[in-house]
């Protein structure tokens, strides 16, 4: 989306996901202990995405997970661990 289409809306970035004195959110340190991570390039975008899928109610199973369009790629295994175990995390908060 180009970013003259965001004129008016809020927009959060992978670092506007970290607490006020830099505690990484849970969906980030998920993704760091369950080596959900590939390079520098996709992984804020997978994260950003995966904290979407679970704000928007998609994430109570794996199967649900796996439609929620996040790449597919070699750490796929750890992206789907992460986010359940981040989900459970971000219910109670």
């Amino acid at each position: 989306m180009p970013a003259v289409q965001t004129d008016g809306h809020a927009v959060e970035t992978i670092e506007g996901l970290a607490g006020p004195n830099g505690e990484l959110h849970p969906m980030q340190r998920a993704f760091v202990d369950h080596d959900a991570l590939q390079c520098g390039y996709c992984t804020p975008g997978q994260i950003m995405a995966a904290v979407a899928c679970v704000e928007e109610g998609h994430a109570g199973s794996a199967e649900q997970i796996r439609e929620c369009n996040i790449c597919r790629c070699g750490a796929y295994v750890g992206i789907v661990s992460a986010i359940q175990d981040a989900a459970a995390k971000m219910r109670r908060t």
